[in-house]
């Protein structure tokens, strides 16, 4: 007689999107528990990560796991396209296949060696699956396309854009649309205001190509002065529903590598003809006002206006300037140095937060390898430029959403919000920094985080508390349901400066003229048409995807080009400061580089670590020493593995 199994429930049956650890079991997540069903590695069953599968699960209090399951059916694939690197170098004569390795798949693929001929070993890949039999532990697939040698610099770059199914091809019919565009450019100064006899000029990194944004100034009597800021008039060309706008709206946003530009439109467009290059005449839609010396500003106009830019200035130049007092238009640069301090000065007693921006730059050489690191702070040019854009998208945003008399007119646009902070994560945040000596108060949270970021400007554990509080914040977006922007502390908030490069700032830039022109009732033949509010909304989500992902891949090959430089200093030794804890590894920000790497617990030999319950800090068992997030360590770099983006390090000096 068969023995019967206790506490387990065959008829239970769910679905739900599976996630598959690297050691091969897996979680599946379903509504009915508060926990993940648990699916041991022989009960998979050809599932891959992100899969939606059918499940049967059960309970199982013998093994102090709740809920386990088995998966029954994969319904749906998240994707049968994987890229990996092909290994062909410990093949034998009589292999069949040769393995493709994916980082984010817990099996490889196979492809049969007969298919391989013209591949090398090392290659990056898209593979796709065509089988799994059920007699082979790994699917079987076929090669698609290849995108070079891994570790490569371009091989790196369209392998990541293709894996995040971003486009960076501009079609023929794409790329002969933009040169109609150029060649049929027809300027009507009827109705635009001409400023071509203004003193303008566009400040911009060294090695930009795309100068969406230039300011104009005069001064108008003893007190007061006509500032301009003026944006390239890209909506002016790009018609709505065109071609190249269905494919702006696709991509959403240009993408910036270290080296390189994937654009939102065709270089033609966003490196020339709309770009406010020097000494040409260029189409703008501008924010104009007057501003006396106290900063008040007394007086707005928007609209569309014909510049001619009289100087490209790098950021370096501007500060040069500002530093040594003289130079070309030194006293515009000068004025407006000032009127952007009393601008800081005004939002940080509106109660904005005051994050000053560090970045990791590279210098390349003639190959794309890196061959220095540099940290590039903002400056006060940088700021120059940022205040006169934060106020252009303050006041446009004002414009449209206030009446004359400050009532809210109700108009449909598209704002840049910012919720306030995740509750949760300032209390971690609270927890994390009391044992290096800082205090957070919750009552005035926007006053306390500025008067931390003030305490540890200089200090070691810096970057990480700089990215702890940027992580306790939610993220901005784009929505047609305006709720503010936290940080900004600005009430009203577009974004509008930046059209080359954010499809966002384009429906701002149709919306803002349609409301314009609306209200001269001369013009009846405005094309421009309002969609209902559904439709902003979900372009306000598509950019907000959009950003997100080009935010990743920037990220994701900046480390690449981190880890690839830090190769040759392998066996040297660095500070660190602890950034982060799992129950196998420390992570540990390298200050040199400003870059993360890793030790893993068990390499520690002095103790044997374990993580503390509250996950902020690691005690021996032994000694009961306590290691903190923020601490500074010393470390060896012992290894680099470029395809994982993995930097490996050995914790030399406990004392420190």
């Amino acid at each position: 007689m068969k023995k019967k199994r206790k506490n387990k429930y065959y008829n239970n049956l769910s679905t739900g999107f599976i996630k598959i650890t690297n050691h091969g079991y897996a979680f599946v997540h379903i509504k009915e528990f508060q926990k993940d069903v648990f699916i041991p590695k022989n009960k998979t069953h050809q599932a891959l990560e992100g899969d939606l599968v059918k499940i049967r699960f059960y309970y199982n209090n013998r093994k102090g796991i709740k809920v386990e399951g088995e998966v029954l059916k994969i319904i749906k694939r998240k994707t049968k396209q994987f890229i990996g690197i092909l290994k062909k170098s410990n093949i034998k004569s009589d292999d069949k296949y040769g393995i493709i390795k994916n980082n984010n798949i817990h099996v490889d693929i196979l492809v049969s060696m007969k298919k391989l001929e013209k591949y090398h070993h090392n290659d990056k890949v898209l593979v796709q699956i065509i089988s799994w039999p059920k007699k082979l532990r790994s699917p079987l697939g076929k090669i698609i396309k290849v995108f070079g040698s891994s570790g490569e610099y371009k091989t790196e770059i369209y392998s990541l854009l293709e894996e995040y199914k971003m486009s960076y091809k501009f079609s023929k019919k794409m790329e002969n649309e933009a040169k109609k565009i150029f060649s049929e450019r027809i300027i009507d100064l009827r109705s635009r205001k001409d400023m071509r006899n203004v003193n303008t000029f566009t400040i911009d990194p060294l090695n930009a190509k795309d100068f969406d944004d230039a300011l104009s100034i005069r001064k108008l009597n003893t007190d007061i002065w006509e500032i301009g800021v003026h944006i390239s008039d890209v909506s002016h060309y790009i018609k709505e529903g065109s071609l190249l706008d269905k494919e702006a709206y696709s991509r959403a946003t240009s993408i910036y590598f270290v080296g390189k530009v994937i654009p939102m439109f065709p270089t033609i467009l966003s490196n020339d003809l709309c770009s406010l290059q020097p000494k040409k005449d260029k189409l703008s839609f501008s924010y104009i006002f007057n501003i006396n010396s106290k900063g008040e500003i007394l007086k707005n106009w928007f609209g569309k206006t014909i510049i001619q830019s009289d100087r490209k200035f790098t950021y370096e130049e501007v500060q040069c300037i500002i530093d040594q007092k003289k130079g070309d238009y030194y006293e515009d640069i000068y004025t407006l140095f000032s009127f952007s301090k009393i601008l800081i000065q005004n939002r940080l007693k509106n109660g904005g937060i005051y994050m000053e921006k560090v970045e990791v730059k590279f210098h390349l050489d003639e190959k794309n390898n890196p061959t220095s690191l540099y940290l590039e702070k903002n400056n006060d040019a940088h700021r120059l430029i940022e205040e006169f854009m934060l106020l252009t998208n303050r006041k446009i945003s004002e414009f449209v959403s206030l009446n004359l008399n400050g009532i809210p007119s109700n108009k449909l646009y598209i704002y840049r919000v910012h919720d306030k902070p995740d509750f949760q994560k300032i209390i971690s945040l609270k927890k994390i920094i009391e044992p290096l000596g800082y205090f957070l108060d919750l009552k005035n949270l926007k006053i306390a985080i500025n008067h931390l970021l003030k305490q540890i400007k200089g200090k070691p554990e810096q970057n990480m508390i700089e990215n702890l509080i940027l992580r306790s914040m939610s993220k901005a977006k784009y929505s047609t349901k305006n709720i503010g922007h936290y940080g900004l502390s600005f009430i009203y908030y577009t974004h509008f400066t930046s059209p080359i490069r954010r499809y966002s700032d384009i429906i701002a830039h149709r919306l803002l003229y349609y409301y314009l022109n609306n209200n001269k009732k001369r013009d009846k033949n405005e094309k421009y048409k309002l969609k209902t509010i559904e439709c902003y909304e979900k372009q306000s989500q598509h950019c907000s995807y959009k950003e997100r992902l080009a935010i990743d891949i920037e990220r994701e090959f900046l480390k690449f080009i981190q880890v690839k430089y830090i190769i040759k200093f392998i066996g040297k030794e660095f500070y660190g400061i602890i950034t982060g804890f799992t129950d196998w590894s420390v992570y540990i920000d390298l200050l040199l580089f400003q870059t993360e790497g890793m030790v893993r617990l068990r390499d520690i030999k002095e103790d044997s670590y374990i993580l503390n319950s509250n996950n902020y800090s690691i005690i021996g068992k032994k000694k009961r020493k306590t290691y903190y997030l923020g601490d500074k360590v010393k470390v060896k770099l012992m290894d680099v593995n470029i395809e994982k983006k993995q930097i490996i390090l050995d914790w030399i000096d406990y004392n420190t």
